[in-house]
């Protein structure tokens, strides 16, 4: 790669999604405009560039053009609302290289929308990194509210909550669940979402309009199970029951359903917001994450998903 593609990559970046956009997926220009969030202008000038640049020939000649293909193709097969595919290192190990940072810029481009708002927030590795990410951002108009509770089994904060560090990073008005993730039955969470303090919280985030979140895998190297929230015992009833994943701690089959009784009767978290009214996002990539990945793609727990190449191609193979 020259100097002068380096320097430009953001820009180039553009230019293959508008052409992308124009030449592939046969958009207008006001169309490319608003999907880019750029004026009428600009959006012709990237298309240009696409093709100055040499980018458009009978394939775009650039690794964002896979991405693209990839999400298109995930948009149809699952319905999505939105898809965002990153490219894959192939050799990087990381479950959060390259999603974090698409991530923080989704999360950037809502959090500077004018009209108020509510993001909802789940939490977890993913989240953590991406909100990391996050330039400082002065919008005081939005509401950023937790799905689940912020205190871990002994009492301190839980290290993968991000609610402060987004009040930090943005002066949004924050809403933390003070609860513990899982608590010790079934009867105290009850007990403790009628709370006073409790129950507006859990009222905000059932009306957030978009919402990120992360997908856990119920492998052995488990994160509620390495982050000391469920015991090795759980973690078996819950494998043996048929879980393959979860999201603020509730846990599914692959077919997407709510394991029944177990830990899913002591989670305290709030529900995922209604993918009817509102975008649900879910950023994860990697093979432990596959089985419940595609589970909340077939659900439809989740209508939104930022992942890496590798991930959906491999969620196109087995869905």
């Amino acid at each position: 790669m020259n100097t002068r593609q380096e320097a430009g990559r953001p820009r180039l970046d553009d230019a293959a999604r508008a052409g992308w956009l124009y030449y592939v997926a046969g958009n207008t220009q006001d169309q490319i405009a608003a999907k880019l969030g750029v004026s009428r202008q600009s959006a012709q000038r990237l298309v240009s560039l696409a093709v100055s640049e040499g980018l458009v020939k009978v394939r775009l000649d650039h690794p964002i053009a896979n991405c693209l293909d990839l999400a298109a193709r995930l948009t149809s097969r699952f319905a999505l609302d939105l898809a965002e595919i990153v490219p894959s290192d192939p050799e990087s190990e990381s479950t959060t290289l390259g999603i974090a940072e698409a991530t923080a810029a989704e999360i950037e481009r809502r959090l500077r929308a004018a009209e108020p708002l509510v993001l909802a927030l789940g939490t977890g590795r993913t989240l953590k990194a991406a909100v990391e990410q996050l330039s400082p951002i002065d919008c005081s108009q939005h509401k950023v509210v937790s799905l689940t509770g912020n205190i871990s089994p002994d009492g301190s904060a839980a290290y993968y909550n991000v609610i402060f560090s987004m009040a930090d990073k943005t002066k949004a008005r924050s809403f933390p669940m003070p609860l513990p993730v899982i608590v010790t039955s079934a009867a105290e969470r009850e007990m403790l979402h009628a709370q006073a303090m409790i129950r507006p919280t859990m009222e905000l985030a059932a009306r957030a309009d978009i919402t990120f979140v992360g997908i856990g895998d119920l492998g052995p190297r488990a994160p509620l199970y390495e982050d000391g929230f469920i015991s090795e015992a759980e973690l078996k009833a819950l494998q043996k029951a048929g879980a393959v994943g979860e999201i603020v701690g509730w846990a599914f089959d692959r077919e997407g359903r709510l394991i029944d009784g177990l830990t899913n009767d002591r989670v305290a978290s709030a529900p995922l917001p209604s993918r009817e009214r509102s975008l649900v996002i879910a950023a994860a990539m990697g093979e432990r994450k596959l089985p419940g990945i595609l589970a909340a793609l077939t659900r439809r727990l989740v209508n939104g998903l930022i992942t890496d190449e590798r991930t959906a191609t491999a969620l196109l193979a087995a869905g």
